[in-house]
């Protein structure tokens, strides 16, 4: 397993300021964001380190010298939109932009683009699923014909008034990965596994490691810490009782969470994906939460 980040986190910086540290502190990796430039809708969204809509061969090379130049890998590349989004517009905008990434990966010299299978937040799992059927099996066409796995965060998106009641992104439990293959046999669709979105939802992280592991091709290391006073208060349904944090600063057990990852035969990337409000004040305060959360995994990656 090699150590990396997320560089959402780090989105003020260039790519090559991006590189440059990741190589300063040890790290061997970076999931480098490409959305399209512009401005963000949602905290971490928006940041544009690699752009695919201007990526030609000379921007290409340029990008790979860099990484010679700092010893560095891209782990991924990273687009997390809504491809199931209500708006037919939108979800075309989305899923164009999505193939650019796709088309863009192979030319970097990377294998893996990870990224959100989407929902209509206000439909039932079972009014989505003819969406998703017209739509991911052409992404993943794309993504076959180009030698590129797809890795599907299991984020439920479902952290605000807007995203209720459904949330923006279907693939969030066990039981809608099994249908999610079985619809998509392709050994190229995968999962960018995060612990952090299912301790809160009361299922077995560990678990669905020992179950789906085969599955991982990509895996982000972030923690959660739940408030029972909170949860006590509100119940599940309401909002403010789980909070991320930094690995080893929540609740999840690492311990188990490497021993369960090593007996699967995990060997990609683990990168680290920094959303703890304590370290968002200063881009030192971010810094500092990668260094920090780097200081923890060590003990797990070798």
């Amino acid at each position: 397993m090699q150590l990396g980040f997320v560089s959402a986190i780090l989105g003020e910086l260039s790519l090559e300021a991006v590189l440059a540290f990741a190589a300063d502190e040890g790290f061997g990796c970076v999931e480098l964001m490409c959305w399209p430039p512009g401005e963000a809708n949602r905290r971490y969204a928006g940041v544009t380190h690699i752009d695919v809509t201007e990526c030609d061969r000379d921007e290409c090379e340029h990008i790979r010298n860099l990484l010679r130049i700092h010893r560095v890998n891209i782990s991924a590349l990273g687009y997390y939109p809504n491809p199931l989004d209500p708006d037919p517009e939108h979800r075309r905008f989305v899923i164009e932009h999505l193939k650019k990434v796709i088309h863009t990966a192979p030319r970097l010299g990377v294998s893996v683009v990870n990224t959100f299978i989407g929902r209509d937040s206000n439909k039932s799992i079972d009014d989505n699923w003819p969406l998703f059927q017209e739509v991911w099996p052409d992404i993943m066409k794309t993504a076959e014909q180009a030698g590129v796995a797809i890795g599907i965060e299991n984020c439920p998106m479902l952290f605000s008034k807007d995203e209720w009641p459904g949330g923006t992104n279907l693939a969030s439990t066990p039981a809608i990965w099994r249908k999610m293959f079985t619809e998509i046999p392709s050994r190229n669709f995968g999962l960018n596994y995060d612990p952090s979105h299912l301790i809160w939802q009361h299922i077995d992280y560990v678990r669905c490691i020992r179950e789906f592991g085969s599955r991982f091709v990509h895996f982000h290391a972030k923690d959660t810490r739940i408030d029972p006073d909170e949860l006590y208060k509100v119940g599940t349904n309401g909002l403010g009782w789980h909070t991320a944090k930094i690995p080893g600063l929540g609740d999840i057990d690492w311990r188990r969470v490497f021993s369960a990852l090593t007996d699967s035969g995990y060997k990609g990337a683990v990168c680290i994906e920094v959303e703890d409000r304590a370290f968002e004040t200063t881009l030192d305060d971010r810094k500092r939460a990668l260094r920090q959360s780097r200081g923890y995994l060590m003990q797990f990656v070798s």
